[in-house]
């Protein structure tokens, strides 16, 4: 881990490296500004961020979370090579100057039902992934449609009972064991976000007020979008879950628009999802879904709710005040 601090009584600067990079060790570097008044550190919001800004606020340190995008943007262009010294200079300097583009650093319930939604996220992936391997294996062979779900009793039965293979036969049983160890796993980590949905008053209000949002999508939305007080209006939201769009434009040429894809994948995902119950007739926004899906297809129309419901979601979670950080326990 490189620092690069200047002591702004003496204006001596100093520059080294940490190692290794592990918690006690930092904890261990921090005791030297024990007792001072002041001190403030920036680090980029990359992969080892949270426990960084962790033993920086216990030693009693300001901690400063720099969007790594915008603090790129804001090195201009590139002379020469980029290491982990300048970064460490550039960052101090866009602290010194006021510069420094912050992220919101979310406090540990957040940060932890991060984890988990993120953990079922990757496991529902991995197992989508092995099912597609089956079809794919199936189809090979020529087997014919199962034209039932895989996972159920009557699909497994089929894929028992088809023509395939030796290999194929290894191949399909092999990843049907993985998608029962996978569904295993997602089972229990979804009761833990289930339990976070029920106890928690951000969720159980998104829940309450939004047509399509359920147990696991709002501990998604409340944990990715967070204390929605730090954006300016629903537009920031938005742009936040990277659901706007992007339209270039230069001396009369203008580019198709395209979604931003900029912010959580998880949010985008959960807003989507949520956003797919507006197609059924029960649901408040199934007139609007239809005119738009008529005018526009099926896909644009899902993407217009997803907006529509980030929109909704901010202010939700902005009229709950501090209670939208409260603990699930």
């Amino acid at each position: 881990m490189t620092f690069d601090y200047v002591d702004l009584d003496s204006g001596e600067a100093f520059r080294g490296r940490i190692a290794p990079a592990d918690r006690e060790r930092l904890r261990g570097w921090l005791q030297r500004f024990a007792g001072r008044d002041g001190v403030a550190f920036a680090l980029e919001g990359c992969t080892g961020w949270r426990y960084v800004a962790e033993e920086l606020q216990r030693a009693g340190i300001t901690a400063h979370v720099a969007e790594p995008a915008e603090t790129a943007a804001r090195r201009g262009p590139k002379r020469r090579a980029k290491t982990d010294r300048s970064d460490a200079q550039l960052l101090r300097d866009l602290l010194l100057e006021g510069r420094i583009p912050e992220s919101w650093i979310p406090p540990q319930p957040v940060l932890e039902a991060r984890a988990l939604v993120r953990l079922y996220k990757d496991l529902l992936d991995e197992r989508t992934g092995w099912l597609q391997r089956v079809h794919a294996g199936l189809f090979h062979c020529g087997a014919p449609d199962l034209d039932v779900k895989t996972m159920s009793a009557a699909g497994r039965q089929r894929i028992a009972t088809v023509e395939l293979s030796p290999a194929t036969r290894t191949a399909v049983d092999v990843a049907m064991r993985q998608v029962d160890r996978l569904t295993e796993d997602m089972t229990r980590v979804r009761e833990q976000i289930s339990t976070i949905g029920r106890r928690q008053p951000a969720c159980r209000a998104l829940q309450a007020a939004h047509y399509g949002v359920g147990p696991l999508t709002s501990v998604v939305i409340w944990a990715e979008m967070g204390d929605t007080r730090r954006f300016r209006s629903s537009d920031d939201a938005v742009r936040h879950a990277g659901l706007d769009v992007t339209v270039y434009s230069s001396d009369g040429r203008r580019s198709a628009g395209h979604l931003a894809r900029q912010g959580p994948p998880m949010l985008r995902w959960a807003l989507y999802e949520a956003a797919v119950y507006a197609g059924r007739p029960t649901s408040p926004d199934h007139t609007y879904f239809q005119q738009v899906k008529s005018r526009l297809g099926g896909q644009l129309a899902l993407l217009s709710m997803a907006r529509k419901l980030a929109r909704r979601c901010h202010h939700t979670l902005r009229n709950l005040d501090d209670q939208v950080l409260a603990s699930a326990a």
